[in-house]
């Protein structure tokens, strides 16, 4: 019935590309197959910390040399510049099917990573109540969800509270951003009982969305914070 039911629905409202937005040439796919490739998977050499691509021999981007954070590592699926339009859409233009295909590109390419780090839950990072009732869903709970119905690992989505709607953080310079996030999540409980949680969100770019997530998440009783994203810069 499943099958059917997914065939009617297809059928009624046919599945878009994340890559080029138009309708699924192949029947029962997620991508076109010829836009597959436009996507580029980051591959190593990647920042040990953080997950930024790095050039050849450094075990550390420029950032994470610099500074410490206080998340413990993370990694993107995606080089930023082969997937930027297509985040952009699902974020801003509705395109929350998107959420299937990426969560199920997670699983498969971050899944030993995540798998390793052993997370007790996945922890979306939340937007503000007014941004995200302007915008209908949070792209991140939707990744959270669509990866973690495929391991098979439960996703906290209300454990973290965004209480400040802060201005996006692409319009900011790195200081800014820091400043910009802080005191910008809370716990409703105090006491959490996740040990070891990984955070999903869109983009890393400095971190400071991270580590602000963190730091809120440790003061609560997590020990260990990761994260995964869809996509992040190059590390220099």
């Amino acid at each position: 019935m499943g099958g059917v039911r997914n065939g009617i629905l297809q059928a009624v409202y046919p599945r878009r590309c994340p890559v080029c937005d138009g309708i699924v040439r192949q029947r029962g796919e997620k991508i076109c197959l010829e836009c597959m490739d436009r996507l580029k998977l980051l591959t190593p050499p990647w920042c040990m910390r953080c997950g930024k691509k790095t050039e050849e021999g450094q075990e550390f981007c420029g950032d994470c040399r610099e500074g410490g954070h206080l998340y413990e590592r993370g990694r993107a699926l995606y080089e930023y510049d082969s997937a930027a339009e297509s985040i952009y859409r699902f974020k801003y233009g509705g395109r929350r099917e998107y959420a299937d295909f990426f969560g199920e590109q997670i699983a498969d390419y971050l899944g030993g990573f995540i798998r390793e780090v052993h997370p007790d839950g996945f922890v979306p990072i939340p937007l503000h109540r007014r941004r995200k009732a302007r915008r209908g869903y949070n792209q991140a709970g939707l990744l959270a969800k669509a990866a973690g119905q495929r391991m098979g690992i439960p996703v906290f989505e209300h454990l973290l509270v965004r209480v400040r709607d802060t201005v996006p953080q692409k319009k900011l310079n790195r200081p800014e951003r820091q400043n910009n996030l802080k005191k910008a999540f809370i716990m409703p409980e105090n006491d959490v009982k996740l040990k070891t949680i990984l955070v999903f969100d869109d983009i890393y770019t400095t971190g400071a969305t991270i580590d602000e997530a963190a730091r809120a998440l440790k003061a609560a009783g997590a020990e260990r914070v990761y994260f995964v994203t869809l996509a992040c810069g190059t590390g220099v």
